[in-house]
């Protein structure tokens, strides 16, 4: 009912700015200008020297039919993503050159994405952003200077939409396999008076999930109000998204799949008082985040621009389980006892749940005059965090039970603080230097208890962080632009990155994780003319105390991290585009690489907690195939266009030791994307169209989980290993048509 009252509220709007709105050309010409919001020069350019791809509005909204961001960045060279509902919505991520989410930086408008703790972005937070973008920047590597988090494989740079200048509207459904659905609507005054605009977006998205009981219901909002004068626009961004997904990151096993079949969720299993399988229906995770940016862009002359923002983001929410058979003890909780005397275990449904808060602010001052292109500026962020759970069921509780009581409760806070400066110099007018300082302050505490029993003193593990950075990343490139259509360029970054709130919570007592660093070695060339554009870049990635899983665990048990001395990526990437006649473009990216831990030693643990380390020497680092490739066709005629994407990913392990019985298997999938274009009268377009995924209907995961223990046989030690897998939906499609006023 919400939806549809703001739905009307949003369309009387723009008719009421159709009816008063008076347009000046002029007001428009300055305003857009002003839209040319390079918000603190955080982006790459041709002198930066630096590997990257831009993806336009055009080419975000051709793939936006409710899948998650990263299915729209999938295609973009050395990435690869994984769902764990298999259908890509939902909790689903991306990973760029190997690394993972910790490793790569997010930003909007110049504003750090990332959980300042845990340094991932969960795109699940910010469902259908893609909707109220306006393009997006992937850069491979340590890349340019950015806020927040360091960049370790690559940083994701996003922009939202321009003002509307003219009032419009616009409305997409989808509906297809698995109940999936997605309705979005959006509406902007256009320019009011000659200074305003006002936009609004909202989203519905959903799915029942692949896997079974993976179900996504996500909703979403955008608005966005912005003044425009001659010489400077201010902008209040207010958006925000409601998610609530039911767990599938159990994956499955290769015996539980033959068993029960590839879609076999055991999330929120447990055994009913008659010993039949029953799942626990509010298995859910559910989180409200809402963010508000104001942003500020200034022309002071033909040279000088300053760009400036303050932000605030809130988030809060839990998920919930049931854990049959738990020990009442860990939860602070007195256990029911046999006539023996012996604890008896219990089955009780507990929630881990986060409140925070981010707020902070950026500035940044541009100065372009000949041969000079300048920018330099600063950040400050400040995240207070709350961390606490909960038991609010016990089947056989004796005694009074209290919800509200935390079974553990924890405090973070974090500053982070950084200055840069950063500019590229024409020394020819084929040869240009480009060099990039950033200097970064970090501070860090926790305290309190964490989520995990520690037998040793009979309570929770006790927390107590307090720990300070200091960064220094110094970046230099240089562009040598040979003729028209031929183009070189080399680069060397140092990026250095804290370690995340697990590298502490899953360290031994009286051991503090250390700070990773990056050297980062970039060369590439570029042809490009009329209807070809190719391009290779060589990449080493030099890593020093990478934070890596060891199989090692602490005093209660956990699996840790552990800082290894040397490690590195090597590879090439080759991209390339030919588009011979106007009906018809072929896009080919392709990546090799050699991921490697120079020295890796591992620890196994046997039921008594025996350890056994086994040196290994040379290691392929986990989750990092040696081979990915994408192929794309696209043709169009005349109203039709019609696209047929290919995705190749090698083979890749799952755990550092290089097992080969603890791997996930290379796949290659699939995609069809139809679609036709009507402009009817008094219709902007119209477009109706059918996206089918997987159409081959591999049988493929592309997530998972591993690890192995010992035991003794006959005196000798014998390694076993356990895996999960996450598994992809087969062929399924979506049908989606689009209105725009």
């Amino acid at each position: 009912m919400r939806f549809i009252l703001l739905t009307s509220i949003l369309t009387g709007m723009v008719s009421q700015s159709y009816a008063h709105h008076a347009t000046d050309q002029d007001s428009i010409a300055v305003s857009r200008s002003l839209e040319r919001v390079d918000i603190l020069a955080n982006r790459a350019t041709r002198k930066s020297g630096t590997a990257y791809t831009n993806i336009s509005k055009e080419e975000l909204q051709k793939r936006n039919l409710g899948k998650d961001i990263p299915y729209l960045l999938s295609l973009t060279p050395s990435a690869i993503t994984t769902s764990d509902a298999g259908t890509g919505i939902g909790y689903t991520t991306l990973r760029v050159r190997g690394t993972d989410a910790t490793r790569i930086n997010v930003t909007i408008n110049g504003v750090p994405l990332n959980d300042s703790e845990s340094h991932c972005l969960y795109w699940v937070n910010v469902p259908d952003l893609a909707s109220s973008l306006k393009d997006v920047q992937i850069q491979r590597g340590a890349g340019t200077s950015t806020n927040g988090a360091g960049a370790f494989g690559a940083s994701v740079n996003m922009l939202t939409d321009n003002a509307a200048f003219k009032p419009s509207a616009s409305f997409q459904g989808t509906y297809g396999s698995f109940n999936t659905h997605k309705e979005m609507f959006r509406a902007a005054t256009g320019l009011i008076n000659d200074h305003w605009t006002f936009d609004a977006r909202l989203s519905n998205i959903g799915s029942d999930g692949y896997i079974d009981r993976a179900s996504s219901h996500l909703q979403s909002f955008f608005t966005q109000g912005a003044f425009y004068s001659h010489a400077t626009s201010v902008k209040l961004l207010v958006f925000g998204g409601k998610e609530k997904t039911y767990h599938a990151w159990n994956y499955a096993s290769k015996e539980e799949m033959k068993q029960y079949g590839r879609t076999f969720n055991s999330c929120g299993m447990y055994t009913d008082g008659e010993g039949n399988i029953r799942f626990y229906e509010n298995q859910n995770d559910i989180y409200n985040q809402l963010h508000s940016q104001l942003l500020i862009n200034h022309t002071f002359n033909a040279y000088w621009k300053l760009n400036a923002a303050l932000h605030y983001t809130h988030g809060n929410g839990y998920y919930e389980e049931y854990k049959p058979e738990s020990n009442l003890t860990e939860y602070g909780l007195k256990s029911r006892l046999d006539k023996q005397g012996n604890r008896l275990d219990d089955d009780l449904i507990r929630r881990k749940q986060m409140d925070n808060d981010f707020a902070g602010g950026l500035a940044g001052i541009a100065y372009r005059k000949g041969p000079w292109d300048i920018a330099f500026g600063g950040a400050f962020n400040r995240y207070h965090g709350k961390h606490f759970g909960r038991v609010i069921w016990v089947k056989q509780y004796e005694g009074d039970l209290d919800p509200l009581h935390p079974y553990y409760d924890s405090k973070a806070f974090k500053n982070d603080g950084n200055l840069y400066v950063k500019g590229s110099y024409d020394i020819t007018t084929q040869l240009s230097v480009y060099a990039d300082v950033q200097y970064r302050h970090i501070s860090y505490q926790i305290e309190g208890e964490n989520d995990k029993y520690n037998p040793a003193t009979g309570k929770m593990q006790e927390l107590n962080v307090n720990e300070h950075f200091n960064f220094c990343n110094p970046k230099a490139g240089l562009n040598w632009e040979i003729n028209k259509s031929n183009r070189l360029y080399a680069s060397f970054a140092v990026a250095q990155k804290e370690p995340t709130r697990n590298n502490y919570t899953e360290m031994k007592q009286n051991r503090l994780p250390r700070p990773e660093r990056l050297l980062d070695y970039e060369l590439g060339y570029q042809f490009q003319n009329r209807i070809a554009a190719l391009g290779a870049n060589l990449y080493f990635m030099d890593y020093k105390d990478q934070l890596i899983l060891t199989g090692e665990v602490n005093e209660i048990g956990e699996a840790l991290t552990d800082n290894v001395p040397k490690s590195y990526r090597l590879g090439v990437e080759l991209t390339g585009s030919l588009k011979p006649v106007e009906w018809f473009r072929w896009d080919l990216t392709a990546t090799w690489s050699r991921n490697r831990i120079v020295d890796f030693t591992e620890t196994l643990y046997d039921e008594q907690m025996n350890p056994w380390v086994i040196h290994h020497g040379s290691t392929p680092i986990a989750f990092s195939p040696d081979w990915t490739a994408n192929n794309r066709f696209t043709f169009s005629y005349r109203q039709w266009e019609a696209a047929l994407s290919t995705q190749y990913v090698g083979s890749q392990y799952m755990t550092n030791a290089g097992q080969k019985d603890q791997m996930l298997d290379a796949y290659c999938v699939s995609n069809l994307d139809l679609s036709y274009t009507f402009r009817p009268r008094k219709i902007k377009e119209l477009v109706l169209g059918v996206s089918v995924y997987n159409l081959f209907n591999t049988q493929y995961e592309n997530n998972g989980y591993a690890g192995s223990y010992y035991e003794t046989v006959n005196g000798y030690k014998v390694r076993q290993s356990y895996a999960g897998y996450a598994a992809q939906a087969g062929i399924h499609a979506l049908g989606h048509v689009s209105i725009s006023f």
